[in-house]
């Protein structure tokens, strides 16, 4: 399954992308860390990847999230995870993902208590 990505807004700030499909080596991963651009040329500092529609995650998807943290980090915000389950959160605590973006079973309580990291 091709990923697809869907941006979507909390209030009052918190900037969503939702994804869906796989995030592997290719097109895929590269167009998470585009989204990401867009939203940190926007100014958004709040943002969280609902992966529960993921189905799929290889090393390359590990490397663009951590990625994405450092950027998100380095521009003042904060990057949280929600909804990864199945062969996606064991990936992400195998390569310990999970001791550096924190996760949440849901989009809602990811976008609980927010605080720039």
């Amino acid at each position: 399954m091709i990923l697809t990505i869907e941006r979507k807004h909390l209030d009052p700030d918190i900037a969503i992308l939702e994804m869906a499909g796989r995030i592997c080596l290719g097109n895929a991963s590269q167009q998470v860390e585009w989204s990401l651009a867009e939203l940190l040329k926007q100014n958004q500092k709040k943002i969280v990847f609902d992966l529960s529609s993921v189905t799929a995650l290889d090393s390359t998807g590990v490397g663009i999230l951590v990625m994405c943290r450092a950027k998100v980090k380095k521009a003042g915000g904060c990057l949280r995870i929600a909804g990864a389950n199945g062969m996606v959160e064991e990936t992400l605590k195998m390569t310990s993902v999970d001791k550096i973006i924190p996760f949440y079973p849901s989009l809602a309580e990811a976008a609980q208590n927010f605080q720039p990291a």
